[in-house]
Order: structure tokens, then C-alpha cells, then sequence
């Protein structure tokens, strides 16, 4: 999530460890394939209100499947092909893993060299986790900090990549360093940033010259900034209130190296049929096999235990790659989201198998079902029609937010008058990691917070009584929540901001300046 890897996790896992035993539903799994895909996926995206897609099978060093389906925009009836461009967000965190593994190979750098031997400015909150952080250790998320924390001062904001690389300093690790694993986009674009000194060229030349151009990925684009320029691109969407609504395309590119790639369903084949093939194209070693392989050897534990079943199971993570077994197979495989796009890409190497599905709305959950309907009729399993079970699970999830919603706009329209007048609650604030926001009046005893790093944002502050108020960010993909102010002897000393958890899990407290 975004950007992330991990969109909708918790119960999308919940259902792999319950293995979805069920009565098998009567689908020649054989033929599901080429008989049944289209109507399943086109079915998916009307129940899942997802304008358009783009799915990619290949197997045996073939495509089974290369197609768009639905529309690129919301009310226009331009259609998805197998060229259309949406962002792939975590997705590029292979290709920059790779790019590493590739250095090393040309004897360039180490993996496990200190991150300070290349970026002396480089700090973590801990000075031994400083000392000892390497680049492996950016890769795969092992530096202490938890899933998330940090991005709301990142995504989508003003930062330039070396102010983001300093504010990863001031973030307060809640784990010991290499005891737990974290998502950490921040580490990615530290590892990214690696690569200029020691090639000479930025991250995105480095990607264009050593992996696009080589693969022929001419469409894919490396910059998020570049995406509203193309001609054939999905936009970008979400859920507003229950509405599916166009939104702004996302700007990451300080961020790049963690989530700004876009890309097609034709480009996304040319990579996955050379991971493949151990890096080759045809017989033009391309990419180093030495390279692919070190992305795939398994860093932390994401999760482990036992299926209904009786299976074991785990989730490892490699070097930009999520590791896990199904079926008696080893799948090496991530997921991307950012603002508007969720996408998956999945490798089978023993079956020669991959699959790409990239979409264009980020409420939904189909990229990972439809990754596990394909794998299970490729391993001869029963049909468990994943779609529509991990749609009734949503829906319940959604459906209780937006009541949840409703109940404090109910709240807000009793007119409930704050503790204290609205002035006392005006002013700046600082936090340590983020920065500066600032508290204004508005109307009757609503209040505005505008911030230092998101300046075409704001959020609206409504009375629930007491200190509490009802915050909605201008931009939807921030959310709603609850903010608090801390009050001591009647004067305000903090303030509570809480983001969707699809941007930042961690609350964040602004001390009043």
C-alpha cells in the first residue's frame, strides 16, 4: 500500500491460512484458462467497480494470455489494451533490488556494504543501527521501523529524495534493528540513491540503460511525473463515500525507487519472461542470473504457521520480492499500490509460470484473486471463485467505515461546541519526523489544517465536542479520522493526526509552538 505492498492484508491472508476449503464449484479447471477468464474477469470488474485492467499470463517462455479489459477512465469509453500504462507502485521495488544485485555483479558495490560507505549523511535514530545498516538491509525491510511508518511525511509530498533520506533519521524505530520486518519505502529510495555514486547516473538513468532498453520495455515510463503526458494511460481511481471517483494522478517521485514505475501488461511480460529465464532474452543474457538469484534468497519472515489443511506455510521476504510456498510451489512474487492503481506480479520459476495483473483503482482486491484463481487452475485445484469471497469480506469492512463515518457526521450535526473557543486551538505545531502544521479558523467553529510538505492539501476540522474533532483531508486518499487535542490546564499542547492506514499505520502528535 499503496505503494504498498500489502493492500488489504489482513484478511486477504486470513483467508489463504483458512485455505478456502470448500465445495469445489463445477470448472474444468483445465479450460479456465482459455474459456472462462474473460467472463470471470469481466464479471470481477463490475462487481469490484473497477473501471479497467490489464492481465498477462505467460508459461513455458509463451503468452497464454495478453489483454485490456474495461475502460482506461471513468465515463469515457476509451478501452484498456495490452499497451496501456498504470502504475505498478511497490512492483518497482524489484527492478531496483535487481539493480543492486547487477551492481554487485559488475563489482561495483557489495550488498552488504554499510549504507554510510556510499551515503555518509545517512542516519538512523539508533547510532549502532547507523553504523551497521547495509544495503541488503534497506532491501529488505529488516531496519526496526514498522510497516508504514514514515510515509505520511513522503507520499505525495514536497521532500526532495535527499530530504527524505534525512527525515528517515528522525523516524523512532519501535523494534530493535533486524528484529522485526517493516515495509520501509523510505530504505528503497536510500538504496536508490546509492546508485549514482556509484555509476555516475540516477536511479531512473541507471534502470532505463541496464534494464528497459536491454528487455525493450520502450513504453514503461520511470517517473511518475511522465504518466499524465502519455496518451495511452489508465487513470487513476478510488471509492469516495461509496463513489467511484477519478483522482489526480499520483506524484512519488521522490519516492521513485520505492513505487514510481508505470507500466503495460506487453512491457511487464518482456521483465518476467527474462526472471524466468535466468536473465535471458532468447540467447542474449540480459541480466545477470547471479543478480536475480540474489533477490530471491530469503532476508526475514513476513509470517509462518499450518493451514486447515494440515500445510505449512510461510512468507519470506527476499530483495524486493515476497517468497512464499503454495501448492509444493516456491512463489516469488509482490504486490504495488499507490493513489489510484493496485497491480501484482507473480513468478512460479519451477512451473515457468508468471502472471501480471495491473488495475486501475486502488478499493479493490481482484489483483490478488485473480492471482490465486489462475495459480490454483494451473495446479489443478477446485475452483473457489476468490472474487466474489474476498468481495463479501471487503464489503463488510468498507460498509463499516462508511457507518462509522456517519455516525461521526451525525455527531458533528448536533452542533456539539468545542471545549475551548476555536481560537485557542489556532497556531503552529511541530512534529519531529514531519515538520510544521498549522491550525486556522474556519467557518462557525470548524477549523483548517494546512501542512508544511503537503501544500495543495488540507484538512477540515469539525466539533465533536470536547477536543475532538472530525477530520476529512481534501485529498480522499488521506482519509477520515478522529483528531485530538491534548488540553493541560486549558491550554492546547498537542494535536493528534491520524492518516488512512493505506498511507501510515502511526498516529503522529504536533506539539503547539
Amino acid at each position: 500500500m499503496k505503494k504498498r505492498s500489502n493492500v488489504f492484508s489482513g484478511f486477504l491472508l486470513m483467508f489463504l491460512c483458512a485455505g478456502l476449503i470448500t465445495r469445489a464449484q463445477t470448472v474444468n479447471r483445465s479450460k479456465f484458462i482459455p474459456d472462462s477468464i474473460d467472463n470471470y474477469i469481466n464479471r470481477a470488474l463490475t462487481n469490484w467497480r473497477i473501471p479497467g485492467a490489464a492481465v498477462c499470463i505467460v508459461k513455458d517462455n509463451r503468452i497464454v494470455l495478453m489483454k485490456g479489459y474495461g475502460i482506461k477512465e471513468l465515463g469515457v469509453p476509451t478501452k484498456v489494451d495490452q499497451n496501456t500504462l498504470f502504475m505498478i507502485g511497490s512492483n518497482t521495488k524489484a527492478f531496483t533490488a535487481t539493480a543492486m544485485a547487477m551492481l554487485q555483479e559488475q563489482h561495483k558495490l557489495s550488498l552488504d556494504d554499510k549504507v554510510t560507505k556510499y551515503i555518509p549523511e545517512f542516519k538512523l535514530e539508533n547510532k549502532l543501527s547507523t553504523e551497521q545498516a547495509t544495503i541488503r538491509d534497506l532491501l529488505c525491510h529488516r531496519l526496526g521501523i514498522s510497516t508504514f511508518e514514515g510515509d505520511f511525511t513522503y507520499w505525495t509530498s514536497n521532500l526532495t529524495r535527499n530530504e527524505v533520506v534525512e527525515k528517515l533519521g528522525h523516524v523512532k524505530a519501535p523494534y530493535a534493528f533486524r528484529t522485526k520486518w517493516g515495509y520501509t519505502n523510505a530504505a528503497f529510495l536510500t538504496a536508490g540513491e546509492i546508485i549514482p555514486r556509484v555509476s555516475g547516473k540516477t536511479w531512473e538513468q541507471y534502470i532505463k540503460e541496464n534494464i528497459f532498453a536491454p528487455l525493450g520495455m520502450t513504453n514503461s515510463l520511470l517517473l511518475s511525473a511522465a504518466l499524465p503526458k502519455s496518451i495511452n494511460k489508465a487513470s487513476a481511481h478510488t471509492l469516495v463515500d461509496g463513489r467511484l471517483v477519478a483522482i489526480q494522478f499520483p506524484q512519488l517521485d521522490n519516492l521513485a525507487p520505492a513505487a514510481s514505475i508505470s507500466s503495460s501488461a506487453q512491457d511487464m511480460s518482456k521483465w518476467v519472461f527474462s526472471l524466468l529465464d535466468q536473465g535471458k532474452v532468447g540467447a542474449r543474457q540480459i541480466l545477470p542470473a547471479a543478480a536475480i538469484e540474489a533477490t530471491r534468497q530469503p532476508q526475514n519472515i513476513v509470517t509462518s504457521g499450518t493451514r486447515p489443511t494440515g500445510e505449512s506455510y510461510f512468507e519470506l521476504y527476499g530483495l524486493g520480492w515476497f517468497l512464499q510456498d503454495y501448492a509444493g510451489k516456491r512463489l516469488v512474487m509482490h504486490d504495488g499500490g499507490v493513489n489510484g492503481y493496485v497491480s501484482s506480479v507473480t513468478l512460479v520459476p519451477s512451473e515457468h509460470l508468471g502472471i501480471i495483473i495491473l488495475t486501475n483503482s486502488d478499493q479493490n482486491v481482484l489483483y490478488d484473486a485473480l492471482r490465486w484463481e489462475i495459480l490454483d487452475a494451473y495446479f489443478k485445484r477446485p475452483f473457489q471463485n476468490y472474487s466474489d469471497k474476498y468481495l463479501d469480506n471487503y464489503k463488510l469492512r468498507y460498509n463499516a467505515d462508511l457507518q462509522n463515518n456517519q455516525k461521526m457526521r451525525d455527531s458533528v450535526a448536533l452542533n456539539l461546541k468545542p471545549a475551548l473557543s476555536p481560537g485557542d486551538y489556532t497556531g503552529k505545531y511541530t512534529n519531529e519526523l514531519y515538520g510544521n502544521l498549522t491550525v486556522t479558523k474556519g467557518e462557525n467553529n470548524d477549523l483548517e489544517v494546512r501542512f508544511e510538505h503537503h501544500q495543495r492539501m488540507y484538512a477540515k476540522l469539525q466539533p465533536l465536542g470536547g477536543n475532538r474533532f472530525f477530520a476529512t483531508f481534501s485529498d480522499p486518499e488521506f482519509g477520515k479520522a478522529v483528531f485530538p487535542f491534548n488540553v493541560q490546564n486549558g491550554k492546547v499542547k498537542s494535536l493528534t493526526v491520524k492518516v488512512a492506514d493505506f498511507i501510515e499505520r502511526t498516529p503522529y502528535e504536533f506539539k503547539k509552538q
